[in-house]
């Protein structure tokens, strides 16, 4: 079965060819970054043109590299959630048309199940149920239990900020710019970690949420004292090496405090194989601290495929086709979709 994959849901416009005998054939990412730095986030509405002007070519360049033709194709994937209402609309108005047109069936994608299951994309690895994830993006921050494909039980989540939010706005705080997570952690390479230390947050009581509000604060109140004492403190950039040490001081703190929480997850359930997956999970501090910290095996896709892509939209598309599952006509998409609303392949209602 070849899928086409259709990834919509924030700033990437990403499309991708999965077919289940022979994995990913092909894909093409659009990203936003240059679009919004100017503004220091993504802005809905131009995410939202944005799609509609890039969607079309990158399909017609996908079948170019593929070789495929839009006749080979026996399903279309889309993102319906969770999302930006408008961008999530693009995905889904577009792959229920193209569907529509080819008479076969079209299905809706949760975009973290996408994220879930990305490392399962190549064939060669396999990671035993059940197994603990750890789902990390700019939206996101959660524990899951994953009892198998669609069986999800939550354990744990960010009561406010997610990770990813979290280094956007210390990386806006920083003066480093957008995006901010990536910024953040080339500026903590050169950052002395003896300098701060800053607080590891919820890691001194039991649970498995997270909390990276207070974080943030802390980091303003480092930005400030070290700022001069004067009307216009707060406008005054840091010295790179302040920045530095700061982005330093606040990547372990971040890596540290869901290590903690990884390994409570993984020692309260009795589970030896932790999956990390979403945009956070490409910081490379954040893989070592797991690495040297947790006795467990931790599985990643890769690199190129942390951050939101088309590939992981067709591929869970492909496994829910399969299974007989498909969306019915209409445009359909959710802001917020919790993921253990979600049910195995096959079981879902029509």
């Amino acid at each position: 079965m070849l899928v086409l994959g259709i990834e919509t849901s924030c700033d990437e416009t990403g499309v991708a060819l999965f077919e289940r005998d022979r994995g990913l054939l092909a894909d093409v990412l659009h990203s936003q970054v240059d679009l919004h730095a100017d503004y220091g986030g993504v802005v809905p509405e131009l995410a939202s043109r944005d799609h509609i002007r890039k969607i079309t070519p990158l399909v017609r360049q996908l079948l170019v590299e593929s070789g495929a033709e839009l006749t080979d194709l026996d399903g279309v994937a889309y993102t319906a959630g969770p999302g930006l209402i408008g961008a999530l609309m693009v995905g889904a108005g577009f792959g229920q048309a193209l569907a529509w047109s080819l008479q076969i069936p079209a299905i809706g994608v949760h975009h973290m199940e996408g994220h879930l299951l990305a490392p399962l994309m190549d064939p060669a690895i396999e990671v035993p149920v059940p197994f603990i994830a750890l789902l990390v993006s700019g939206g996101h921050t959660q524990l899951i239990k994953v009892n198998g494909i669609g069986d999800y039980q939550l354990l744990g989540e960010s009561l406010d900020d997610a990770a990813g939010e979290a280094f956007d706005k210390a990386a806006k705080m920083l003066g480093l710019g957008f995006p901010g997570g990536p910024l953040l952690a080339a500026c903590a390479a050169t950052g002395d970690p003896g300098r701060f230390h800053f607080p590891r947050p919820m890691t001194d009581r039991p649970g498995l949420d997270f909390s990276f509000s207070g974080l943030k604060t802390f980091t303003l109140n480092t930005i400030r004292q070290l700022q001069p004492a004067s009307a216009e403190s707060t406008s005054m950039p840091l010295a790179p090496q302040d920045q530095a040490d700061i982005a330093r001081a606040f990547e372990e703190a971040v890596a540290d405090t869901m290590m903690i929480k990884c390994r409570r997850a993984l020692e309260q359930t009795g589970i030896s194989h932790l999956v990390m997956a979403g945009g956070v999970s490409a910081n490379v501090r954040l893989r070592d601290r797991l690495a040297a910290k947790l006795d467990a095996q931790v599985i990643y896709p890769p690199l190129k495929y942390c951050t939101d892509n088309g590939a992981m939209i067709a591929h869970v598309g492909a496994l829910r086709l399969a299974a007989g599952e498909r969306s019915p006509l209409g445009v359909v998409v959710r802001a917020r979709w919790p993921l253990t609303e979600l049910k195995p392949p096959g079981s879902a209602d029509d």
